[in-house]
This record gives C-alpha cells, structure tokens and sequence, in this order.
C-alpha cells in the first residue's frame, strides 16, 4: 500500500493484529472501551486490556470481548504463537 505524502508524516492508517493496552490510574473506562472499540472496527484481531487496579483482562477479538479475572499468565497463541505474558509483575510491581 503506498502512502501519500500526508499519510507519511501522521499516523499511520493501520491497525495491528495483536495489541496489548495497560490502563494507567487515570485512564477513564469510557474512552479505554472507545479506543479498543476503535481497534476492533479497524481489523483488531487480538488485543488485551489490562486493567491492573482489578487485576482483570479482557480479550478483544473481532467476535467477542472476554474478561479474565487476576490471570498469572495469559497466551496469544494461536495468533501468536508461543507467545505468553506473566502477568505477576503487573499484579505486583516491584516498586
């Protein structure tokens, strides 16, 4: 796909497939469930939200959105594979 010289100097008109999105203290849900709704119109085909003051996950994918509660790991296989987050450091960061 070829960008116009516009394009090239903003942000780029493209979606990952996979994302990971961690919610700082002062992130509002709202606009958190707006932008992962806005991956997903784009073509999201897998994003985690983090939200570490519940210690909960939501899975976005095209379909469905999932919520995990206090996983210690979770995987991205089969879109990733092999790929797995130890979420032991976000639960209880070390400072």
């Amino acid at each position: 796909m070829a960008l116009s010289e516009r394009e090239r100097r903003s942000f780029l008109p493209l979606c990952p497939d996979f994302l990971i999105e961690i919610a700082s203290p002062s992130d509002r849900r709202a606009d958190l469930d707006a932008k992962m709704a806005e991956y997903r119109a784009a073509g999201l085909r897998l994003g985690w939200l983090i939200l570490p003051d519940s210690r909960s996950v939501e899975v976005w994918t095209p379909a469905e959105t999932t919520a995990q509660a206090a996983p210690a790991t979770i995987s991205a296989d089969p879109l990733v594979p092999g790929f797995v987050l130890d979420l032991a450091a976000i639960w209880q960061p070390p400072f």
